[in-house]
């Protein structure tokens, strides 16, 4: 009986797929929150341009006791930021957003605080408390897209491992410097 009724829904998925081809991976049964979504993940994209700057400034700054071990990370996350925010425009874009990336209102929309300057044990700090701010985010956001879209929380359940590991390598590179 069930699937008879499948059936029957194929049948109307076919149809709706010939019928919206052009909307791409956005389906007729998308979430009513596609326009929530968005913001949460233009949000997300912000937060990671800041941090992929903020990482940068870090690298090419930092000075004092173990710079050498904190530019290499600096650097390091500075990369995989970069590559979240990749992935965020990504995803914005084949849901029909707009990736914003207007510097204007990054700063605005971004979770975390972009900061420079201070010496690297000053640098680790500001870097963790803004993977601890991600972290946060990204588990609220996961919470909120639950099964709405499985991609989408793929995607964020992803990042907010790497932003994880990344404030594990803070914490232990201030417990080194800090001994």
């Amino acid at each position: 009986m069930a699937q008879s009724a499948f059936i029957q829904d194929l049948d109307s998925r076919r149809e709706q797929a010939r019928k919206h081809m052009m909307k791409g991976a956005v389906t007729e049964d998308y979430t009513e929150n596609r326009a929530t979504i968005l913001k949460l993940l233009n949000e997300a994209l912000a937060t990671e341009l800041i941090c992929v700057l903020r990482y940068k400034t870090h690298y090419y700054t930092a000075n004092g006791r173990g710079t050498k071990a904190a530019a290499e990370e600096f650097w390091e996350h500075a990369q995989e930021e970069q590559e979240h925010a990749d992935r965020l425009a990504e995803r914005i874009s084949q849901l029909g957003g707009e990736p914003e990336m207007n510097p204007d209102i990054l700063s605005k929309r971004a979770h975390s605080d972009y900061h420079s300057g201070g010496d690297t044990l000053e640098m680790l700090k500001e870097d963790l408390i803004a993977e601890r701010i991600a972290i946060s985010s990204y588990r609220e956001m996961i919470a909120y897209v639950g099964d709405q879209d499985p991609t989408t929380r793929r995607i964020l359940e992803d990042l907010l491992a790497q932003e994880e590991e990344h404030a594990d390598d803070l914490v232990d590179l201030i417990e080194h410097i800090a001994e």
